[in-house]
């Protein structure tokens, strides 16, 4: 029998709402959408509070494995590191990239495997990257509840065909493809688009004439939001990329911390006596 008062109110914690593609698509023109890179339980937990959207990028090839591109990584890589972003976000809708050649083959493909992304992790939404070629494989997921964010511009998992990583419509002759291409994945329906590695003009005409969210990452502050790799933008690489502003300096702080640690140990400083346990007295 319950011991408590009926005329007692009982406290719930509130139900935190997570965002979804939905909100982020409604954002276009408003408020500027904040999202980060997120591989990781305990960096998504940090991220959560700040930011509308996390991506689980491809990009953890490169981040967390050393690889010299994104187009090693796995469904499987993608898979394990959304369960565990989900784990630690509890607000940011959560996007995963669908990594190079798991839906470029058919659309069909793209289903299966993207289905098995959101059963799997709990996300709320898969990433793919192309233009014109994949507006037909977008439209046939969101008609069947893949929320869809598009990529265009400079596509990573495209880099052996570009020959490396320069930015893109720097002459007005490259304006129109990346423009088709962002009008068609829009009218895909896609939620919204990241637009990576393109002239300052290009990214802001963009902003102004595609219907959906324009999400640059080295495009312009013209743009509907912003996205960066988290590690990039915190320092913890020696490469800085042009379009990264970096907030932190975590690598040094971390080189500091070490050669602090390994310099105690070598003195026989660490462990000292808070650190290390005692016998019990007797009782």
């Amino acid at each position: 029998m319950s011991t408590t008062n009926k005329n007692e109110s009982v406290k719930l914690s509130p139900m935190v709402r997570r965002r979804t593609a939905k909100d982020i698509s409604n954002r276009k023109g408003k408020e500027p959408i904040v999202s980060l890179t997120a591989y990781i339980t305990p960096m998504a937990a940090r991220l959560d509070d700040y930011c509308d959207f996390l991506l689980v990028g491809d990009s953890l090839g490169m981040v967390l494995y050393g690889m010299e591109s994104t187009v090693g990584v796995t469904l499987d890589m993608m898979i394990t590191h959304g369960k565990a972003v989900m784990r630690g976000a509890k607000k940011a809708l959560v996007v995963i990239d669908m990594p190079f050649g798991s839906y470029e083959e058919s659309k069909e493909q793209a289903f299966r495997n993207a289905a098995r992304v959101l059963s799997e992790t709990g996300a709320g939404a898969v990433k793919l990257e192309g233009g014109k070629e994949m507006a037909e494989t977008v439209e046939f997921l969101v008609k069947r509840g893949v929320p869809v964010l598009g990529h265009v511009g400079l596509m990573p998992q495209s880099v052996n065909v570009y020959g490396g990583y320069g930015a893109h419509g720097r002459v007005k002759e490259e304006w129109q493809p990346i423009l088709d291409d962002a009008k068609a994945i829009a009218d895909a329906g896609a939620f919204a688009t990241v637009l990576e590695g393109v002239a300052e003009p290009l990214a802001a005409h963009l902003a102004k004439e595609i219907s959906n969210p324009i999400i640059g990452i080295g495009a312009s502050a013209e743009c509907d939001g912003q996205i960066l790799v988290t590690e990039d933008m915190l320092g913890l690489f020696s490469f800085n990329p042009k379009f990264v502003k970096r907030y932190a300096e975590i690598g040094t702080d971390i080189a500091k911390a070490v050669e602090g640690y390994a310099s105690d140990v070598r003195a026989r400083k660490f462990p000292g006596d808070e650190e290390t346990y005692k016998m019990k007295k007797p009782s």
